[in-house]
């Protein structure tokens, strides 16, 4: 069964490719880019006047991790991401881990921002910003994405489009204006050096800014979609990464720098539009302009929060890590809906549970940093596999900082900055354990739920438990380069592989 299973998978329809340069950096953007909307407020109302640098050292390993996925990504794009990365540099078990622990991101990634749009679209009306009724308008998004994804590709990456666009304008207007006529570098100072929290709590606050950074794996999730990712993903997600970084860290300063952190923390579920509406001379308009703006891009990333789960799932099942079922894609859009629906329905409980807490933004970002850290401590691991175990790999971007390493075949670059990463994420990891207590908790469940699904289903199948399945990983790379028309990459591929049965 096994065998007639791996052939079957090897014969399954693979993605369409429609996204260029701008749908790429708008994929990933509509998560990231969206993310400050959501992670000002929860940052701020943990690290208190201290969020600006909360966020600049986690935007740190946020750089670290973006440099390796776009090294990965331009050199393996296919669906699948992470995951597809830990597999080939660490195994099949330690690739579905991190597959999972991305789900359970994804999956929040979606319960959080559709809370978030809700959040914004009752600036407009406080009086619905009640658990019952904002339980109702979460529910309402999730299940318009729902709709939105099963269509396709095409049109949930215009909507990213459309809507980043816009957003990117707005929110340099309101840095500009705010830097030059409201910010005030006295309260700047005593808001770093007074209220700054005890230990404890900015390093919560340090973990809570993980969620300020998400769009880099949509982008990866994307590759087997993007025209000529060798050229396309390193453009895109490196200058995505300082964008994003930039925007982060500009939020959080001028916040703190016009109102102080208390206001924005008790305004958690609108604090970009409620710091807008403070602005001298384009406070009046920039205010409600920025909630609607704010609605709409943080829905985009609740969307692609649907597009990188469901299409997790399809990859994760083409891999033989989960059922062949996942894979199934629908007969006229071509997309994963089995998935889609499966888990949007994970999704509604998230947010009726989350709903019910004391804190529904508090209580989701808990869960999804431990989700985050696990998965980008694996990919960052696989990495550095990767550069010692496959070199032959063409890599149209190298993560910077290398140094000469003489192995049994051949002589590597050895990425020193890619070590910072490992060390940087198990850090964080260490962190989350010690400072979200619910994400241990859910983390660990969620972790067990699907090692109870894989080892059903590998032991049913008769595949290795927890040794990896033997693939053919060199035609593997050749297929992907040539359906993604990387001819010079793939000529290159071939003449490091000559040269290597040569002995060179």
């Amino acid at each position: 069964m096994a065998a007639d299973e791996l052939s079957k998978g090897e014969q399954m329809p693979s993605l369409r490719r429609a996204v260029g340069i701008w749908g790429s950096f708008t994929w990933g953007y509509a998560d990231v880019g969206a993310d400050i909307y959501m992670a000002l407020g929860l940052v701020i109302f943990a690290a208190h006047g201290a969020a600006p640098l909360a966020l600049l050292v986690t935007g740190s390993l946020y750089v670290l991790i973006g440099l390796v996925y776009t090294e990965l990504a331009a050199s393996y794009p296919v669906a699948g991401g992470g995951h597809y990365y830990t597999l080939r540099g660490l195994g099949d078990f330690w690739g579905f881990v991190a597959g999972w622990s991305f789900l359970l991101d994804f999956t929040i990634d979606v319960s959080i921002f559709a809370y978030s749009s809700a959040g914004y679209f009752n600036f407009f009306f406080p009086s619905l910003q009640k658990k019952f009724t904002w339980i109702i308008e979460a529910l309402i998004i999730v299940f318009s994405l729902v709709i939105i994804n099963i269509r396709g590709v095409r049109e949930s990456s215009k909507v990213n489009e459309i809507f980043c666009a816009v957003d990117m304008f707005n929110e340099t207007l309101i840095i500009l204006i705010g830097f030059i006529l409201a910010f005030k570098p006295e309260l700047f100072i005593h808001q770093i050096t007074q209220e700054f929290p005890g230990l404890k709590q900015f390093l919560k606050g340090m973990t809570y800014a993980v969620t300020a950074f998400v769009g880099l794996e949509s982008i990866s999730q994307a590759a087997e979609e993007t025209i000529r990712p060798a050229s396309v993903i390193p453009r895109t997600s490196i200058s995505l990464t300082f964008v994003v970084l930039l925007y982060a860290v500009a939020f959080s300063s001028l916040g703190v720098g016009i109102l102080g952190w208390q206001p924005l923390a008790e305004h958690m579920s609108d604090p970009i539009a409620y710091l807008a509406k403070f602005l001298p001379i384009i406070g009046f308009i920039a205010g409600p302009f920025t909630a609607i703006l704010g609605c709409t891009l943080v829905y985009a990333s609740a969307n692609t929060g649907v597009m990188g789960y469901s299409r997790v799932t399809y990859s994760m099942s083409k891999l033989h890590l989960l059922p062949r079922w996942f894979s199934g894609t629908h007969p006229r859009y071509r997309t994963p809906h089995r998935t889609i629906l499966l888990f949007s329905a994970v999704v509604v409980i998230q947010v009726i549970m989350a709903g019910l807490s004391e804190n529904a933004l508090a209580t989701l970002a808990d869960m999804y940093a431990f989700g985050a850290i696990t998965a980008y401590t694996l990919v960052a691991i696989s990495h550095l596999r990767l550069r010692l175990t496959d070199p032959y790999t063409p890599r149209p971007y190298k993560v910077p900082g290398n140094i000469k390493v003489r192995t049994r075949e051949r002589t590597v670059d050895f990425p020193l900055l890619g070590i910072l990463a490992i060390l940087g994420a198990s850090f964080y990891f260490v962190l989350v354990l010690w400072t979200h207590h619910f994400a241990k908790i859910y983390g660990s469940l969620w972790l067990l739920l699907g090692l109870i699904v894989y080892f059903i289903y590998r032991k049913k199948n008769n595949l290795p438990l927890l040794k990896s399945i033997e693939r053919d990983w060199i035609g593997e790379q050749m297929r992907v380069l040539k359906e993604a028309g990387e001819v010079e990459n793939l000529e290159e591929y071939i003449k490091a592989l000559e040269g290597r049965n040569e002995g060179k």
